[in-house]
């Protein structure tokens, strides 16, 4: 097992990025690449998932071994796989997630791209009690006010995403912001808006 890959970004694309080891030029698939964009030509250490099947043999990294733990949780839930375990990283933090299941809350789950109530069932009957070491003392995994804190938030968020296409950004270059948007904790919509302004010129 390949736990973790210490080079230098030389190249990033959408779907991963290519880290410069002595000589030796390895692709590594990551939920979102450019969030490396700061980094590039830098020295860097990416905590990675060596994936093995007969037809493929694939490099998942990752900026956190928090990261990287859960991606390997999320495989051996039923009905999700690699790509559906990275567009679920992709989309929110460890911490979020981890809440999401202790609380039981499907609504939330059921948000990232490919999880349907089935899966989200699945994911808390596969992982609650598994991950609530991810959780700080003071996050709160129960109770209608903090679920209604969540829902909040994730209308902000598309309503931030939908402004920022409005302005002619495309789907996929909100995409690439959206994991850095969702760490903060904005008041409004208006200043999603602002910070993905920022965060768009930054990534150029």
């Amino acid at each position: 097992m390949i736990a973790f890959i210490e080079g230098k970004i030389v190249r990033i694309e959408d779907e991963s990025v290519l880290v410069s080891v002595q000589g030796v030029g390895y692709e590594i698939v990551c939920a979102n690449p450019y969030q490396f964009q700061q980094q590039m030509n830098q020295h860097v250490r990416i905590y990675t998932y060596h994936y093995v099947r007969e037809d493929a043999q694939v490099l998942y990294g990752f900026k956190s071994r928090e990261e990287k733990e859960l991606f390997a949780k999320l495989l051996n839930v039923s009905g999700i796989g690699p790509k559906g375990a990275l567009n679920i990283l992709s989309a929110s933090g460890v911490q979020e997630i981890a809440a999401a299941i202790e609380r039981e809350d499907e609504k939330y789950l059921t948000r990232f791209p490919g999880v349907g109530k089935k899966t989200a069932r699945q994911m808390i009957l596969d992982l609650k009690g598994k991950v609530s070491n991810w959780l700080d003392e003071g996050t709160q995994v129960t109770g209608k006010g903090h679920a209604a804190q969540y829902e909040q938030k994730e209308q902000m968020m598309d309503q931030a995403l939908e402004a920022l296409m409005a302005l002619g950004y495309t789907q996929r270059e909100v995409q690439k912001i959206m994991p850095e948007l969702r760490k903060l904790e904005a008041q409004s919509v208006d200043d999603y808006v602002r910070k993905g302004l920022s965060f768009m010129m930054n990534s150029k």
